[in-house]
């Protein structure tokens, strides 16, 4: 695509471009960037400015890396002729789905928001989908796919010229779908610029990221814009009913399909999954279905809610057994009530719960299997919202028999302080419940799984698939799971 075109797009599109440098000057544009490390010969560099670094003070960096031009909030030193934009965030999504031939819109997109349950919701959807004979790619907190390769992901909703890239490649590869996560982090600083949706999931709203929002209401407007500014026509909207945020935006959309525990019947719940009726009583809720019944191997009431989710979204384009296949066939989630047995006779469980209520559906999810001890080990990051570490505290200590609090990301905080804050919430309960503070998160699991024995429950909670912690300015290499492994192991040597 010529630059020219691109100033003309962002005219028509309200940005309201300046030029600089431009005299005879109209090169082609393949790629988008906004990391001068990535830049690739032929591309365009989008110069943002961050919390900790400014883009425009690498514009010489993505001029030796071959860049053809950049877009920046003001000008630079530089011969590349430059569009200049009020928001280069604002703007590079619009300019990234340009570049990449608009890929969103050629996919069914579903984006899945909330506090709780994105990810696995996100994994279901995929499955079903798939079943149904749909190639669909994923973007989410644990992992990307452009429908052929996999690999780690980097944020809850990536960069918007990272998301159309990977957009362009699933409609090369052959994709049909994509499902992913839209953070409200992601939703609010306009990630998902250049991009709409088919389908909008709404799993529920709890206190979390207000050190960024400041208030639940900022909070909920951000998840809000998925229904609104990020929709396509005529989208398909599924709401939980049974969360009052949710609630609020049936109100507003009445023609949303909703989901809630009022459609299920006959649920048994147990370690190797669920198996319930989906029995709806008040349409709209699932169109036309009257009755289905359904088995998952995911563990846990809460994700039979992320089942009703992904259910009631693809209700009209997959068929019931498309829904049953892809239900059958769901994958680990990595992080997500993921199961260790351990020689010892313990099940150690992974999960990425780190907020009160996700702790406090992980707790209750293996409480009533667990025959033995339930012993919970989980931390809170630093820079987070605070408010939420003595009340971790007091969801173990309602929960649990033995807690160990640890590190989880301490960031740029006392890791100490903050267990403090926890162990607060412990005694608060008055309950007498068991607990120490180990801060090294690897002896922290290494004595859980220690003291554990036959029939006793080890919960190792705030992390799940991450394989970093992260200590100030650096990122050590650390897994849970690798860690239960290396216990295992030392164990059995």
């Amino acid at each position: 695509m010529k630059f020219s075109t691109l100033v003309e797009i962002l005219w028509q599109k309200g940005f309201d471009p300046g030029i600089n440098n431009c005299d005879g000057k109209d090169p082609s544009i393949s790629n988008v960037f906004a990391d001068s490390r990535r830049v690739l010969p032929g591309s365009l560099f989008c110069c943002i400015r961050g919390e900790k670094s400014d883009g425009h003070a690498y514009a010489a960096v993505a001029r030796e890396a071959e860049a053809s031009a950049l877009v920046c909030e003001y000008p630079v030193e530089t011969d590349l002729p430059v569009i200049l934009v009020k928001s280069v965030r604002e703007a590079m999504g619009t300019i990234a789905a340009a570049v990449y031939g608009y890929p969103a819109e050629k996919l069914l997109m579903a984006g899945v928001t909330g506090t709780n349950g994105k990810s696995t919701t996100t994994f279901i959807l995929r499955s079903v989908l798939q079943a149904a004979g749909v190639r669909t790619a994923l973007a989410g907190t644990i992992v990307e796919s452009d429908g052929v390769r996999e690999r780690d992901a980097e944020r809850t909703t990536p960069e918007s010229c990272d998301l159309q890239r990977l957009l362009a490649a699933a409609v090369k590869n052959g994709c049909g779908a994509c499902v992913m996560e839209t953070s409200s982090h992601g939703l609010a600083v306009g990630r998902l610029n250049g991009c709409r949706f088919d389908i909008g999931v709404f799993t529920n709203l709890n206190p979390e990221h207000l050190d960024f929002h400041g208030d639940m209401e900022s909070y909920f407007q951000a998840k809000r814009l998925l229904f609104t500014r990020y929709a396509k026509e005529a989208p398909v909207f599924a709401v939980n009913a049974d969360d009052p945020w949710g609630a609020r935006l049936l109100e507003e959309f009445p023609e949303a399909g909703s989901f809630g525990f009022s459609d299920v019947e006959e649920m048994k719940l147990s370690m190797e999954g669920a198996a319930f009726t989906i029995q709806t009583k008040n349409p709209p809720r699932f169109s036309d279905l009257k009755s289905l019944p359904v088995k998952s191997p995911l563990v846990g009431r809460y994700n039979v809610a992320n089942v009703l989710a992904a259910v009631a979204a693809l209700r009209g384009r997959v068929s019931d057994a498309d829904v049953a296949r892809g239900l059958s066939a769901i994958p680990q989630v990595p992080g997500r009530l993921e199961k260790h047995e351990m020689s010892n006779g313990a099940l150690c469980i992974i999960d990425f719960a780190h907020t009160p209520e996700a702790l406090r559906n992980a707790l209750s999810a293996v409480r009533d299997f667990c025959p033995g001890r339930l012993i919970s080990i989980f931390g809170h990051g630093g820079g987070r919202y605070a408010s939420n570490r003595p009340a971790l505290g007091k969801t173990a200590a309602s929960l649990a028999d033995l807690i160990i609090v640890t590190m989880d990301n301490p960031r740029d905080e006392d890791p100490a302080l903050i267990a403090e804050s926890i162990v607060q919430g412990i005694e608060s309960q008055g309950g007498g419940t068991r607990y120490q503070v180990i801060l090294d998160r690897k002896e922290a699991i290494f004595t859980g799984l220690s003291i554990a024995g036959p029939g006793d429950v080890l919960l190792v909670s705030g992390k799940g698939p991450e394989k970093f912690l992260t200590i100030r300015d650096r990122k050590i290499p650390y897994n849970d799971a690798e860690t239960v492994v290396e216990w295992e192991k030392l164990a059995n040597s």
